[in-house]
């Protein structure tokens, strides 16, 4: 072993002594063990907060729940059979057997069933409800939540709004309290009471998305978009804000599944009560009307019209003879106000034409050629079938090349077939034209609501505007619309 020499060792003995000393010092007088150093107290953990922010739906579903109810139809279909109406072998034929066990013939008849929801608005049994929920049913069935049924009566139903009224033969039964749609503040919490699938009175909720939504079809009704869960059978039941107000009827959907997918959309109840109101009383519902086919302002329209906003419905057609036509209106005409009420789009104009009791005289602020104009039209009645549209004209001969565009005039069989006076037809579209949606086929009716009846005015008129961007009223298959052409 090696040994380590003596000044080492006296080294290694001066070290341990200082080392002991030092821990001498710290021992405390009395030689108990020294407490251990305080850490820093933590902050206790704070109880979880209850309900905050978060809605309670409890006492909003025990008041109202009563008044919604569950609506089952019947329909007679006449169906086919499951092999396409093929016929039976004979019975001398040795498939005769294997066809009359495995694929037997259908009834040409059979009873269909469908369910739906509604809710209560008044206590002798008037009920309110989606039109599409009873169309063409044979017999409505309305189950209440202390399990009763009734057998129930179509009092009237309106598809282009789809609000149907019903009644029940019952009397004392609870009812809704109607809220104001026009109050709604998007972002608020909202309920819906229904039977998806059939599960009698769930409870769905969720916030308004978004207020005064127009779909496609559906002019008439300025719908309460919402992300409340909303299923097949949840249709005609009710949509509660947060003090127990009904403000709208469910009724569609936006699915490319065929289940909820996150957007659904209710009828507001004061559109909806109107229509029940006139089919109470008249059994139909009168809408109306002035005769004017309208399209939507893009800022390019809006800046080749002189307009500084897109506000207002642009006049793309006016019918002969209509009460738009007779109080002046012309293709071009932007309608800014309609019986004192601002038209914020076009979407709007509808409904606000709807609402006007067919015979009354309103007036109209419209612009035309860079200046406001006043009008007056008096409004007649929606008929209640649409009228067909014409078909398109066959192509022309005659040729001209201008802006991209091949254009002729129109002939008089051509016009006729149209019921049009006047228009250039396009043959071919290319470059710019194309670009703004051009096609072939279409005939241009005028540019800058200045009318072109032939190729002649139509390069008159195109020779007196500068580069920039144009407005070219189009006829296609019997509808007028407007496309914004840039003009080099």
């Amino acid at each position: 072993m090696h040994a380590i020499k003596p000044s080492t060792k006296a080294l290694l003995l001066a070290a341990s002594l200082i080392a002991l000393s030092a821990c001498s010092k710290q021992e405390p007088a009395s030689g108990t063990i020294p407490a251990p150093a305080k850490q820093a107290e933590l902050p206790a953990p704070s109880a979880p907060r209850v309900g905050v922010n978060l809605p309670d739906f409890t006492s909003l579903i025990e008041a109202h729940g009563p008044a919604v109810v569950n609506i089952s139809t019947t329909q007679t279909v006449n169906a086919r059979s499951r092999r396409g109406d093929m016929p039976l072998p004979q019975e001398d034929d040795p498939l005769f057997d294997f066809f009359r066990r495995f694929m037997p013939q259908q009834p040409r008849n059979y009873q269909a069933q469908s369910l739906g929801s509604g809710f209560i608005i008044a206590s002798d049994g008037t009920i309110l409800t989606n039109a599409h929920v009873v169309a063409d049913a044979d017999e409505v069935t309305v189950r209440l939540t202390d399990k009763r049924e009734f057998k129930a009566k179509v009092l009237g139903s309106d598809k282009r709004t789809d609000v149907a009224v019903i009644k029940i033969n019952a009397d004392k039964l609870p009812i809704v309290t109607l809220g104001q749609p026009a109050q709604l503040r998007v972002g608020e919490w909202v309920v819906a009471i229904g039977s998806p699938f059939g599960f009698d009175n769930s409870v769905t909720a969720g916030i308004v998305s978004a207020k005064g939504r127009s779909l496609p079809e559906e002019n008439y009704v300025p719908f309460i978009q919402t992300d409340v869960p909303i299923n097949p059978g949840n249709s005609g039941g009710p949509l509660f804000n947060m003090r127990g107000e009904v403000v709208g009827i469910n009724s569609q959907i936006y699915s490319r599944s065929g289940g909820y997918m996150g957007i659904s959309f209710a009828i507001p109840i004061d559109v909806a009560m109107n229509v029940a109101k006139q089919l109470q009383q008249n059994g139909k519902v009168s809408r109306g009307r002035i005769g004017v086919q309208i399209q939507p302002l893009s800022q390019e329209l809006a800046q080749s019209f002189g307009l500084k906003s897109t506000d207002g419905a642009l006049v793309s057609m006016v019918e002969p003879g209509s009460p738009a036509a007779r109080a002046g209106m012309q293709p071009g005409d932007v309608i800014l106000k309609f019986n004192g009420e601002p038209v914020k789009g076009s979407s709007e104009l509808p409904l606000i034409v709807a609402n006007v009791h067919p015979g009354s005289k309103v007036p109209v602020q419209i612009w035309r050629r860079g200046q406001s104009l006043a009008l007056s039209v008096t409004v007649a009645e929606m008929p209640t079938e649409k009228v067909a549209a014409n078909q398109p004209a066959e192509p022309a001969t005659a040729k001209i090349q201008r802006l991209g565009l091949q254009i002729s005039d129109l002939d008089a069989e051509q016009k006729n077939e149209l019921g049009m006076h006047g228009g250039v037809l396009v043959e071919n579209a290319e470059g710019d034209a194309a670009k703004a949606g051009v096609q072939e086929g279409d005939v241009i009716v005028a540019i800058n609501s200045v009318a072109t009846p032939s190729v002649a005015a139509f390069n008159k008129v195109l020779g007196k505007t500068g580069p920039g961007t144009v407005a070219l009223l189009i006829a296609r298959e019997g509808n007028t619309l407007y496309l914004p052409m840039r003009i080099r």
